[in-house]
């Protein structure tokens, strides 16, 4: 990665502190919701725009993730006095920031024991080099590998990389403030249902988020409307609507092109899935009838993937960000050999 874009991560993320700082701040100086809101306002246009700022792909992405999207979510519910930047007494300013801006849930409980982090360790060892298996063998076979199978690989490394970013970060967290903080994932390959896969397993950060800032909100206003038995419909609905919506803006963020819309359609097309099951699982509830959980498993998960190589995929192949994501991949793994290279070189004449 060129110096440049160095200069402009580093930048970016000075900008990001320096306005979470002015947040919480403000915070203590406005107490009603409205004012929050409006006091907040240019912090979430700006965290909009800061991504247009960096060119890598990689960089990109994540940044975006993280406060385009769960920052300013979590700032919105901050807005309100609701969300994991909320608290009595209010949290400190070096927790806000960690709060803010890394895809975490956290609630300090001294009074219960820590639990040891050697699960974390295993698990995140062994699927940090899993990522790297992966991505080596795109980066050398990709060109000569079925589309089919390279679209799997992407799958996993979807999978990968949300559960690495989210595990890192909790155990950076957990290591500096002994919080107890909730997994990035609860085993998604073991899903009997999409309601299962997405409500339960599957990103759980960003799972709760929307909850909290989409879903809820939508069916308390939906009960006044439909009932109460009738509006999880349409909070689900809005909910999905919305991740499909932040997809899209987060792949505009990498390829810089016009968006085809398939990503929206894809998680609409989960959202609408959903709804359908819930009315199958009512219907199956009253007859007694219930599928093996094997079979289960295997068709939402066989769901899932076709749906990706249908409408989710399509957009990042086409607009060559996959390529840019293991270009970088490529470039860093040779800076690394570089470095372990010289100061192998450096050891070895000093003795």
């Amino acid at each position: 990665m060129e110096n440049g874009e160095m200069k402009r991560i580093m930048e970016v993320w000075l900008t990001v502190m320096a306005s979470l700082c002015y947040c919480r701040f403000v915070s203590s100086r406005f107490s009603p919701a409205r004012l929050r809101l409006f006091s907040l306002l240019p912090v979430f246009t700006l965290f909009s725009l800061l991504p247009l700022r960096l060119s890598a792909a990689f960089p990109t992405a994540v940044t975006a993730f993280l406060i385009t999207w769960l920052a300013n979510f979590k700032l919105l519910l901050f807005a309100f006095h609701l969300g994991p930047l909320s608290s009595l007494p209010p949290l400190p300013l070096p927790l806000f920031l960690f709060a803010a801006i890394l895809p975490i849930r956290a609630s300090p409980n001294p009074s219960k024991p820590r639990k040891t982090t050697l699960p974390l360790k295993l698990n995140l060892a062994a699927e940090s080099v899993a990522f790297s298996v992966l991505m080596a063998a795109l980066l050398d076979y990709r060109e000569i590998l079925h589309p089919k199978i390279v679209l799997l690989l992407y799958c996993c490394l979807v999978f990968l990389t949300v559960d690495i970013l989210v595990a890192v970060s909790n155990a950076a967290v957990r290591a500096a403030a002994g919080w107890e903080l909730e997994p990035p994932s609860n085993e998604p390959y073991l899903a009997t249902s999409l309601q299962d896969f997405w409500g339960r397993r599957w990103n759980l950060m960003v799972t709760k988020t929307l909850r909290d800032t989409v879903y809820s909100p939508v069916r308390a206003a939906a009960e006044h409307v439909v009932g109460f038995r009738w509006a999880a419909l349409p909070a689900v609905l809005a909910a999905f609507a919305v991740s499909g919506l932040m997809h899209e803006l987060l792949f505009y963020y990498v390829t810089r092109a016009s968006p085809t819309w398939e990503m929206t359609g894809f998680f609409a097309l989960h959202g609408v899935c959903v709804v359908a099951e819930f009315g199958l699982k009512r219907a199956a509830a009253a007859s007694g009838w219930r599928l093996p959980a094997v079979v289960s498993v295997v068709l939402t998960l066989g769901f899932v993937v076709a749906t990706s190589f249908w409408l989710f995929f399509p957009p990042l192949t086409r607009g060559g960000a996959d390529a840019m994501v293991i270009g970088e991949f490529g470039m860093f793994v040779d800076f690394l050999k570089r470095k372990l290279t010289s100061s192998f070189l450096k050891f070895s004449r000093r003795n």
